[in-house]
């Protein structure tokens, strides 16, 4: 056991060179040598780069170790220098960590505001829904009321007395439209009739020597006829185009501001009967704060239900004032027009279109064009 020991021992005294052969060299020496041995034959410190984040690495993590300062003479790398390669690999790693928290950071913060932004949007969107629901809940509940005669409804006698006049006469102005529309598609007929048999005639008379005076009388009676009847569909046509300016355009503007006002009507009484039902009930801090709301709610609807029946008051007047004007103009052609016509006065007739500064078609026209106009 002791003789084994000893072998051993003196093996690992025997100094080993760069070839594997035992020499004479000093403890320096040969520990030099084998240094350099390996430096030779290993990688070549200077020429290696260090990557940190592994394969794919940015150029920020790579640090070459040329720039490391060191002996120019020895290829030694002293542990000092190691240290510092080790602390700068760190820095560059947790530099790159760093960037990478912050750009997480950044998206996840773009992230999160649009995410809030559509919340708000989503929580705007659900608050419209939820007002008019409410507020449809309770007009409906305020019409089914009135329809039973379980609730008050607010009533202004006189305004409402007009609005039906207007009603009223709106239908009738209607009837009056359709009629004069139909005299006047008729009318057109029976021109286009008195022009074919006026050609009819005059054709006949150059054929017919023996009637020739005959059908030359008729044929210029009927051409006659077929100018004032022209004259007369002027008349007409500008009668119809008036009355339906005024019933289709002027009262259906005021029958629209009308139903708004009968909306605002519905919603204030709506909103008022919700007040006193809440005054009657008790006194506490939330019922408070609820009578307070609703008492807000309320003004908002009575001032508009006011505004809007001062404007249907106004557009009643200024809408009676313009019938009474628009109807006694038109009235008065259309009587002319129809008297001149008939009593054969085509003077008086060609007068009566001039004085309403009524423009008839050159001639040559399609003759439909009367009808295309309304």
């Amino acid at each position: 056991m002791t003789d084994s020991i000893m072998n051993k021992a003196a093996t690992m005294e025997i100094p080993i060179n760069s070839n594997g052969d035992t020499g004479t060299l000093t403890e320096d020496d040969s520990l030099e040598q084998d240094l350099q041995q390996v430096m030779v034959s290993g990688p070549n410190l200077n020429e290696t780069s260090i990557v940190s984040g592994g394969y794919g690495g940015t150029a920020e993590g790579i640090i070459p170790t040329s720039s490391i300062k060191g002996s120019a003479a020895s290829p030694f790398v002293p542990i000092t220098h190691l240290f510092c390669l080790c602390s700068c690999v760190c820095v560059t790693i947790s530099g790159c960590s760093t960037s990478g928290s912050n750009m997480h950071h950044s998206s996840s913060s773009s992230s999160m505001t649009a995410e809030e932004t559509t919340r708000g949007v989503a929580v705007e969107k659900l608050e419209t829904v939820k007002k008019w629901g409410l507020n449809t809940y309770k007009c409906t509940k305020q019409m089914i009321s009135e329809r039973f005669g379980r609730g008050s409804r607010t009533v202004d006698l006189e305004l409402e007395a007009q609005i039906e006049v207007l009603r009223d006469t709106k239908r009738k102005y209607e009837n009056v439209l359709r009629l004069a529309r139909a005299l006047t598609n008729h009318f057109y007929n029976m021109v286009q009739t008195q022009h074919a048999l006026g050609d009819t005639f005059a054709d006949l008379s150059q054929k017919s020597p023996e009637l020739r005076d005959e059908f030359g009388y008729n044929a210029e009676t009927q051409k006659l006829l077929c100018k004032n009847g022209e004259t007369l569909l002027g008349a007409i046509n500008f009668f119809v185009s008036s009355i339906n300016t005024l019933v289709n355009k002027t009262m259906e503007d005021t029958l629209m501001t009308i139903k708004m006002y009968e909306n605002a009507r519905l919603e204030y009484d709506a909103y008022r009967s919700d007040l006193e039902e809440l005054s009657m009930g008790p006194r506490d801090a939330v019922a408070m704060a609820r009578i307070e709301a609703a008492q807000q709610q309320y003004q908002v609807q009575k001032d508009k239900y006011e505004r809007l029946r001062s404007d249907v008051a106004i557009k009643l007047k200024f809408l009676e004032e313009n019938k009474v004007k628009v109807m006694h103009k038109q009235l008065l052609l259309f009587h002319n027009a129809i008297s001149a016509y008939f009593a054969g006065n085509q003077q008086q007739l060609e007068q009566t279109l001039k004085q309403f500064n009524v423009k008839l078609k050159p001639p040559g026209a399609d003759k439909p064009s009367w009808l295309e106009e309304q």
